[in-house]
């Protein structure tokens, strides 16, 4: 039986407290956190990010950038909303012409899910089921993530609004289920995994990038989370047959990975080879070493709670299988070919799961240890120190010296990165924030009116422990809640223990760690706005279309018109103009061609400069085509911002074309990062 400990402040605590000077307000000052961390671009993260602080200032630093990281992959479609990207860039195999993969779709909803502005998370799950964004490339967990959204923000219509269509897509699926078998399988390739013990022994070992179709725990974990959720969805919409049709399907999932994937011999979750016609690999055998993977199933709590599950645990912390010294290996050390680098592209490696420590996976392992550790009776060697000890290791790989970005593989034992391509910097194929707000400060979302949290910190003699921490404003069923660990109250001097808000007011309060409930009931979630962005242009050659007076490529024109806005210096972004001579100021112009007339009334500008070769204008204005002749709109004084966004704002004009005239100083060079028009 779970025992929870909740001890809500009485009137007599409240009076003995009063005798004493008043503590200082436990809550951050988030203005002055935000310009910290971000620079001039606070503004977009004030009101929609929760705000942490901890006794660890690694962890803190990357909690951060993870915000910016998010903040920088939400491009802009315009009329179709934000979607989360997965490289900066444009990659091959991205869904065009909007730069979508569906593969780390649970991660980005994850994430996003915590934001107190809903629009990014409902707009990325509105195109990936209303405008056919999952389109099944990769496999994903996107249903079970957007039942994950609902946990959070308790919104009943947003969470079964595209119900029909996740019904559809999850039994599109049967062309990779064996009926004879009871699972799922796929190509490694295709479940974001390529270069896996599966694919590498069904070539022999000289490839492995395609076939090697498999049974993996990866697919049917995820199948069997979106069958769970679309059954409780289901059910939620009140359609009795389809909720017991879907917790038939995940119950008879459960029972085949636990008969059939697991190994009693590697005491581990494996591969099972589906290939029929193979020369090195026969149909139904397993795989002979263990995998990263095979940890995915405690990611979806589909392990039953037993001692013989939880001992597969002890390879991940085994120096001679799992665990390198700087991550967690995606195979062991003893494979035959482990860390074998079949791909490049030119000189450069490229991504393979053969032993390189890959965000992606060590994302899932983490949330399926904080499972585990969270409520679980038989954990195995599994600990709390064990659990931050890897969470921080986690947060040290996106350190590159001084600097954070987080790439697409590392070696696991130095911990640098191996592929390093263009494409690689500040990557968004993991997850962290979400690992911190639902493990390290142990906020649960559940689906009924409590509010659950139970922080998964080691006692304070551990070396792994945390002396404090605070989060807040937390979206939590239409609330913002905040949680605070004080081991001994000498931090913010309120009293020693963990602590609960809502909106503002402390409902509940321990003096040790430990699991707290706290009845919440629903309220209304904030409403969504949409303005929309008329500049953006998806298709090159159609319109928008940008022109500018100088460096005149198309693919640079267009850079300032592709709904990405970000500030990373590794990354050049927006048209990029030719700098002034050194010895006078030069004037520049950027214009927006819309194809026909809108009306305009407002404009976002975002500048990048880094103190060396570019700079923002000396002096800036708008103008708009009207009666064949450019006129004026906006002349705002001084400088706009740079590395944010400046918002210019003018009486409703119609046109169909919009410039930006600008005077860039002398010797540099101007970068429009992204330029945005409104009507409102």
């Amino acid at each position: 039986m779970r025992v929870t400990t909740m001890l809500l402040l009485a009137g007599a605590a409240l009076a003995s407290m009063s005798a004493a000077p008043p503590p200082p307000p436990a809550a951050m000052d988030i203005a002055a956190i935000a310009a910290q961390r971000f620079g001039n671009d606070a503004p977009w993260y004030r009101d929609r990010i929760p705000f942490f602080e901890s006794a660890d200032p690694a962890i803190d630093a990357v909690y951060y950038y993870r915000w910016a990281l998010y903040r920088a992959h939400q491009r802009d479609l315009g009329a179709e909303g934000y979607i989360t990207t997965e490289f900066a860039d444009d990659v091959d195999w991205q869904r065009h012409p909007y730069a979508s993969l569906n593969d780390a779709s649970g991660f980005h909803i994850g994430e996003g899910r915590w934001l107190n502005d809903r629009r990014f998370a409902d707009d990325y799950i509105n195109f990936m089921y209303r405008s056919g964004g999952n389109d099944r490339h990769f496999t994903d967990h996107m249903a079970d993530s957007v039942w994950g959204r609902f946990l959070v923000d308790g919104d009943r219509a947003d969470a079964i609004e595209h119900l029909p269509v996740m019904n559809h897509i999850y039994r599109l699926w049967d062309d990779k289920y064996d009926f004879d078998k009871g699972l799922y399988f796929v190509e490694p390739l295709l479940d974001a995994t390529e270069y896996t013990v599966s694919s590498i022994d069904a070539s022999g070992g000289k490839d492995g990038f395609r076939g090697g179709d498999a049974f993996r725990p990866s697919v049917n974990s995820y199948m069997f989370a979106n069958a769970r959720a679309l059954s409780n969805m289901a059910a939620m919409a009140g359609d009795a047959a389809m909720a017991a049709d879907y917790a038939a399907r995940a119950d008879a999932l459960r029972k085949r990975v636990l008969a059939d994937l697991w190994s009693e011999k590697l005491a581990h979750f494996i591969d099972r080879h589906q290939s029929r016609k193979n020369d090195f690999v026969s149909y139904w055998e397993p795989i002979r070493n263990r995998e990263l993977v095979g940890y995915l199933p405690w990611m979806f709590d589909l392990v039953p709670d037993d001692a013989k599950y939880a001992a597969a645990w002890a390879h991940l912390l085994d120096p001679a299988s799992l665990a390198g010294r700087a991550g967690m290996r995606t195979v062991e050390a003893n494979y035959e070919y482990y860390m074998r680098q079949y791909r490049y592209l030119g000189d450069a490696p490229e991504c393979q799961w053969n032993g390189p420590v890959w965000p992606y996976q060590t994302t899932q392992v983490l949330h399926g240890m904080a499972n585990l550790l969270d409520h679980a009776r038989a954990a195995g060697p599994v600990t709390r120190s064990a659990y931050m000890r890897l969470l921080r290791q986690y947060a040290a790989l996106h350190y590159q010296g001084s600097k954070l970005d987080i790439e697409e593989d590392y070696h696991p034992e130095t911990g640098k990165p191996i592929v390093g391509l263009d494409r690689s910097h500040h990557y968004f194929h993991s997850g962290f924030n979400d690992l911190i707000l639902t493990g390290l400060v142990g906020i649960r979302p559940r689906a009924d009116d409590v509010l659950e949290v139970n922080p998964l910190l080691p006692d304070a003699a551990d070396a792994q422990a945390l002396a404090w921490f605070r989060v807040q404003d937390v979206p939590y069923h239409g609330h913002r809640i905040a949680v605070t660990w004080d081991a001994d109250g000498s931090h913010y001097r309120r009293g020693k223990g963990l602590s609960i808000e809502v909106d503002g007011r402390e409902v509940a309060r321990r003096d040790t760690l430990g699991r707290v409930e706290v009845p919440v009931a629903r309220a209304p979630t904030p409403a969504i706005t949409r303005p929309v962005n008329r500049a953006v242009q998806l298709v090159r050659g159609q319109f928008p279309i940008g022109s500018a007076s100088s460096a005149i490529d198309p693919e640079n024109i267009h850079d300032a018109i592709d709904g990405r806005t970000w500030f990373f210096p590794e990354l050049p972004n927006g048209w990029s103009s030719a700098p002034s001579p050194a010895s006078s100021p030069a004037d520049q112009w950027y214009a927006v061609d819309l194809g026909k007339p809108v009306a305009l009334a407002r404009a976002e500008l975002a500048f990048f400069a880094d103190g060396k070769g570019y700079a923002v204008p000396q002096a800036y204005r708008l103008q708009a085509w009207v009666d064949g002749d450019w006129r004026d709109i906006a002349t705002p004084r001084g400088s706009p911002i740079a590395n944010g966004v400046t918002d210019i704002r003018w009486p409703r004009v119609r046109t169909s074309k919009v410039r930006l005239r600008f005077t860039q100083p002398r010797g540099k060079a101007t970068r429009l990062a992204e330029f945005k028009l409104f009507e409102e």
